[in-house]
């Protein structure tokens, strides 16, 4: 049995429910000025997963290497939606 890969899909499904609310407050404190760390996130994940010997735990770091670059695309989605009144607007931020 391939226990490591029933660990991978969970660890991926954890990653990617953790990132919605992770967008949307990320949307709410910061605006999608923020983009740029996701970006570095991102790609240092990436880049660590290269070099990970494991095969899980690479699997694991490279979900969410590609978690946070596709955060940025949210980010700015996230501002529509924000727009539309979806979801509230940080009173605080002009």
């Amino acid at each position: 049995m391939n226990w490591p890969a029933l660990g991978v899909g969970l660890a991926a499904f954890v990653i990617i429910g953790a990132f919605h609310p992770v967008v949307i407050k990320a949307e709410y404190y910061f605006s999608k000025k923020v983009w740029p760390v996701f970006l570095l996130a991102g790609l240092l994940c990436l880049w660590a997963a290269l070099y990970i010997k494991n095969t899980a735990w690479a699997c694991v770091v490279s979900v969410l290497g590609f978690t946070c670059l596709w955060s940025i695309k949210e980010l700015f989605e996230q501002e529509k939606r924000v727009q539309k009144g979806w979801f509230a607007k940080n009173p605080k931020r002009k």
